[in-house]
């Protein structure tokens, strides 16, 4: 009777088999779902903890700068960049209520950001020293010639202007603020010149320069 005891319980066997298959094939996508779902939390708390380290790297560096003006520093968290593309704002989260004032400087870790031109109750505008209308007195360390630094409403470029041919500026030159207009403190690193040039045919040489302040790339600022 064995054979056809087994031959009964084959149908059976089978489906249990077949059941049992598909069971597991379930339980291992549910898995493989959940794993993968752990790994894109994993990955975005890895990329959110180095974005982290970083923005604490940055504010370390604003508090040891802000510890050189006493009281007189605040530091603000930029909100968003202006809504005009010919202009170079950016509006942060601080404002009269605060005490900002129109013509503070704002700077970072490295140099001279802007400054503060338009005050509202909880925040305050911010023009950056690459807008087209913005100037900033500026002296060359290399020999102490003094000249005046204006944006091109480009984020990348700086020029001097009014800068006679003869004028002792080079490739590599670095250019802090001279102080002699009451808004930014003396020493302040402002722009790196990259580029001067000399035709007879203008009376001023044309002299390009980089900002060296991260003036459209971070999220928190000193005022």
């Amino acid at each position: 009777l064995y054979p056809l005891q087994r031959a009964a319980q084959a149908p059976g066997e089978a489906i249990a088999y077949v059941g049992g298959y598909f069971v597991a094939q379930r339980t291992l996508l549910e898995e493989n779902a959940e794993l993968k779902r752990r790994l894109v939390e994993q990955v975005a708390a890895a990329q959110g903890f180095e974005s982290a380290r970083v923005d604490n790297a940055r504010l370390k560096a604003l508090l040891d700068v802000r510890s050189r003006y006493g009281g007189t520093a605040a530091v603000v968290e930029v909100l968003y960049t202006g809504r005009d593309p010919f202009t170079q704002k950016l509006f942060v989260d601080k404002g009269e209520s605060s005490g900002i004032q129109p013509g503070q400087a704002v700077i970072d870790e490295v140099g001279v950001v802007g400054q503060v031109t338009r005050v509202y109750p909880w925040q305050a505008e911010v023009t950056l020293i690459t807008d087209k209308d913005h100037l900033v007195p500026v002296l060359n360390t290399r020999n102490g010639m003094r000249a005046v630094l204006a944006g091109t409403g480009n984020d990348g470029a700086l020029e001097l202007r009014f800068v006679p041919l003869n004028a002792d500026f080079e490739n590599g030159d670095q250019l802090v603020t001279s102080g002699i207009d009451g808004v930014y403190p003396p020493g302040l690193p402002v722009a790196q010149v990259i580029n001067v040039e000399r035709n007879a045919a203008f009376l001023f040489a044309r002299i390009t320069c980089k900002p060296l302040a991260g003036v459209n790339s971070h999220r928190q600022v000193l005022i």
